[in-house]
């Protein structure tokens, strides 16, 4: 049986734009994309989207071996963008660290970035992480030539919408994601 996901596409134009270095919170630490982190995005991947909605949409999403596979897909596109890739660590009272938030960048034609996958470990969610790795995401794509970025968001995901749209994403069409569920469930 098949179930349709209705979600939002949504695009950011980045001419005339500037981006200014991000202030991080105390404890907090933006760290660009290296292979080493591969399973740290994947953590913090698995972390934010195993009890949301995405996990359905996514089944992928729901797994750590999932999350560690569609990484690995990502980075391995011809169109991988390492500068739009980006990861939030937070350094606990122990001084481990652990990633709390994950982008990802791609692109399918030089001028058009798709982000990927914005994720925020929920106990982390309201601290201003998901505008501080989009927009680090954003001058990424802007560094590499880009002129504009979309991205999809489930439309019953009004967090994620409202930080979208905070942030200058506009909606540009709805479109339907199909899971057949009997192959899932």
């Amino acid at each position: 049986m098949l179930v349709f996901f209705k979600r939002y596409r949504m695009q950011f134009d980045l001419r005339g734009i500037s981006f200014e270095e991000p202030t991080v919170p105390d404890g907090y630490h933006l760290v660009p994309w290296t292979s080493a982190l591969l399973n740290s995005h994947a953590e913090a991947k698995f972390k934010s989207f195993r009890d949301e909605l995405d996990a359905n949409v996514f089944p992928c999403l729901g797994h750590i071996d999932g999350c560690r596979k569609l990484m690995k897909e990502i980075t391995r596109r011809k169109g991988f963008v390492p500068q739009a890739t980006w990861l939030m660590i937070f350094q606990d009272a122990e001084g481990v660290n652990r990633p709390v938030a994950t982008v990802q960048g791609i692109r399918n034609n030089p001028s058009i970035g798709l982000i990927q996958n914005i994720g925020v470990v929920d106990t982390f969610r309201g601290k201003g992480l998901g505008s501080i790795i989009v927009r680090r995401s954003l001058a990424g794509f802007q560094s590499v030539g880009a002129k504009t970025v979309t991205l999809e968001v489930t439309t019953k995901n009004l967090g994620a919408i409202r930080l979208y749209k905070r942030l200058g994403f506009k909606i540009q069409k709805t479109v339907y994601k199909s899971i057949d569920v009997e192959s899932v469930f």
